[in-house]
């Protein structure tokens, strides 16, 4: 697997502490992610997952903790430079600009453009349908085809790191699969993968890493093969038996986190 090569962690997140005016958002979360990961963050909505990836791309300021990039720590630096320092995120609800065209968005993602992989050409390569489309209005587009322009989108600035919140909310299961199936290309690529997932069935498909939050805290981590049903399943829940819940962490969906 080709990546930079980094001694020690590529992304550290160190004690980090968030509130949201009186509510603690985050806990003292701490997380090491590897170059070449692909490094899931579960947990039930509102636990604090997009909190996290916003904090990271410095659109959130911590309460107390430390954000490190390849031992360089970016806690208080804006987000245009945590962009040009390599770290892109893909929000939640795509959140592209529906005045514009596809193609036009995607000139949005050049402007703090590191020198990398990743120029219109490759971005068409991973998804074929879009120079077709590259002059409707983002509007006129479904979820499923929003979703892929903001993953080009933040893959045009060639990232290090690219922040992945809610990949799957709100779309068909087929076109989920289909933007799943692009990330090892990234990885391959040498893009190290950091996402937001309520399906904890497919986070354990992709991850090489899983990370649960629990009301802003570290619930579990640990390797997807190394952890059983019952444990994340606790984790995810607070509580050592669901027995009486009808839903379960793999099939959970929601808005937030």
């Amino acid at each position: 697997m080709s990546g930079p090569e980094v001694a020690g962690p590529l992304l550290e997140v160190r004690e980090l502490t968030v509130y949201h005016g009186q509510l603690r958002a985050l806990d003292a979360i701490d997380l090491a992610v590897a170059p070449g990961e692909t490094y899931a963050i579960i947990g039930a909505n509102g636990a604090g997952k997009s909190t996290l990836l916003r904090t990271i791309a410095g659109l959130h300021h911590p309460r107390a903790g430390h954000i490190v990039l390849d031992g360089r720590d970016i806690t208080r630096e804006p987000p245009d430079r945590r962009l040009a320092g390599g770290i892109a995120l893909v929000p939640e609800g795509r959140r592209l600009f529906p005045s514009l065209t596809v193609e036009e968005n995607l000139l949005v993602g050049m402007h703090k453009a590191r020198t990398g992989p990743f120029d219109m050409q490759r971005v068409f390569d991973l998804f074929p349908w879009i120079p077709g489309r590259r002059k409707q209005r983002a509007s006129q587009l479904s979820g499923g085809e929003q979703q892929a322009v903001a993953i080009c989108r933040a893959l045009l600035a060639n990232p290090r790191v690219l922040l992945l919140d809610e990949l799957s909310l709100g779309l068909a299961p087929i076109v989920v699969r289909r933007i799943y199936e692009v990330l090892p290309a990234l990885v391959a690529e040498g893009v190290t993968v950091l996402l937001v997932e309520q399906d904890v069935a497919q986070a354990r498909q992709v991850a090489t890493r899983v990370h649960c939050l629990l009301e802003g805290r570290t619930s579990l981590t640990g390797r997807p093969d190394e952890l059983t049903a019952e444990q994340i399943e606790e984790a995810y829940f607070g509580v050592s038996s669901v027995s009486s819940r009808s839903s379960s962490p793999s099939s959970a969906a929601g808005t937030g986190g």
